[in-house]
């Protein structure tokens, strides 16, 4: 398939005196590396992140539209057990799932025109009733869990009820506005970087800023909406094949 070409979402490079790490997450959080189809990104993203070392400080860069809840959770964990001090970049955009895989770092750093989006989580289900309930409990408690990594990161800058008020609404918030709500230390000049966010974000986000629309890419290639919709119909013939024989 020629699945080497496909660039990954994330990449990690280990200084070279060994004391500290980049960790860069850039794109849609997948739930396989494009780079090695087939394989789980959160198991390449192990494998990278052991081969930097015994490091004394990760800096993780971040411009992204979110995705993959899981695939976040996993990862922001393996970071959040590392002895390294983790500090966060938002280059220009952490939403959703990428938003509260920042919150596990000691320290959170947003140029003053990047954003911070946080919304409740959704997913896309098929079934009897007894299986939507079951989706709709699922993302309840996926809420809930995104819900304490927020509040242990704002600390008494913002309450669970306005936390909950920011995620009904789909709320973009500015550096600012981060910094305010506890969700940012430190706010720094601007940068040039363009957010990182395509027009399948577009349609499902509800209040993407006027000026982030502006800067969405044209659809992507051919060749990756063929893989992307195979990996799709293969899940698809995957969670079948597992009904069988449950």
């Amino acid at each position: 398939m020629g699945n080497q070409s496909k660039k990954c979402f994330f990449d990690i490079k280990a200084s070279v005196d060994g004391n500290s790490a980049d960790v860069f997450i850039y794109g849609e959080i997948t739930k396989w590396a494009w780079e090695e189809f087939g394989e789980m990104s959160s198991t390449i993203f192990k494998e990278k992140l052991d081969e930097a070392g015994d490091v004394e400080t990760i800096h993780l860069y971040v411009n992204s539209p979110g995705g993959s809840v899981f695939e976040a959770i996993a990862m922001a964990n393996m970071l959040k057990r590392h002895k390294a001090h983790v500090i966060a970049h938002v280059d220009a955009l952490a939403a959703s799932a990428a938003s509260f895989f920042i919150m596990i770092a000691d320290e959170i750093r947003m140029p003053s025109n990047s954003m911070l989006m946080i919304h409740n989580a959704w997913t896309w289900t098929s079934g009897n009733a007894n299986e939507l309930r079951k989706a709709a409990d699922d993302l309840d408690r996926i809420n809930q869990s995104a819900i304490q990594m927020y509040l242990d990161k704002a600390g008494d800058k913002l309450s669970e009820e306005t936390l909950k008020e920011l995620l009904d609404n789909e709320t973009w918030l500015s550096a600012d506005e981060a910094f305010n709500y506890g969700l940012c230390d430190v706010v720094e000049e601007s940068n040039h970087m363009a957010a990182s966010i395509t027009d399948k974000y577009k349609q499902h986000y509800r209040n993407v800023p006027r000026q982030l629309q502006k800067l969405i890419p044209s659809a992507m290639s051919a060749e990756e909406k063929t893989l992307r919709e195979q990996i799709l119909a293969d899940s698809k013939v995957n969670q079948l094949y597992l009904k069988t024989i449950l």
